[in-house]
């Protein structure tokens, strides 16, 4: 199955270097390169790809506003977003989290990650760089305290606990399974339990809580 992705982004030298390895893969077609978030959001609905590759900072309309548009959680057909930046700490990042996006890359991630993120996206997983991983969690560590953190809603089971810390290390569902010896498909049913019993809605928010909670 051929996985179909717009790619956003200013930087005409970036979107086309984005493009090429895109489609350099077998199962990924590049469907629209666009050059401001307003335009990205009128072709995505137009054209519905499988996953929307979009940079934070683009004229006209940002990221942040884009994927919020596209994958918020008024949207009654959201798609999946991945979000790309050139910068090791944005606020911008976290917000474009909040606001739906389903994996966050930074530029310099290499073509393995950028399609591991991509074929996650539309798979409905989520993927998140694990420099982006570090430096949120660094910028939640240096955030003014919050709420008391919340407990699981049910106690985490030993394996449970392994695959949190692997993924609040940044770690793929692929490096887990080898770190574990486990199968994708079970990698991926232990962190929805996670998610489940933690509250929490991608990768990001599950390291953030295993932080909190001084699982590492």
């Amino acid at each position: 199955m051929t996985v179909r992705v717009l790619v956003a982004d200013d930087q005409e030298i970036v979107r086309t270097g984005l493009c090429t390895i895109l489609d350099a893969q077998p199962d990924i077609e590049v469907v629209a390169d666009v050059a401001d978030g307003a335009r990205a959001v009128s072709e995505a609905r137009r054209l519905r790809p499988d996953v929307c590759l979009l940079d934070i900072r683009m004229p006209v309309l940002d990221g942040v506003s884009a994927t919020r548009l596209l994958a918020g959680p008024d949207v009654a057909d959201p798609m999946a977003v991945v979000v790309i930046t050139t910068f090791d700490l944005d606020e911008n990042v976290h917000a474009a989290l909040r606001a739906g996006a389903r994996g966050f890359l930074l530029k310099d991630a290499g073509p393995a990650l950028l399609s591991q993120a991509v074929h996650a996206a539309a798979d409905g997983d989520a993927l998140i760089d694990p420099a982006v991983t570090v430096r949120l969690l660094a910028y939640f560590a240096g955030a003014a305290p919050g709420d008391p953190p919340r407990p699981p809603a049910a106690p985490l089971t030993d394996r449970e606990t392994s695959v949190l810390r692997l993924v609040a290390a940044g770690r793929t569902n692929g490096e887990i399974c080898e770190d574990l010896h486990l199968g994708l498909s079970t990698v991926k049913t232990h962190l929805g339990a996670i998610m489940t019993k933690t509250g929490t809605r991608n990768r990001v928010e599950v390291a953030r809580w295993a932080y909190e909670h001084g699982v590492s």
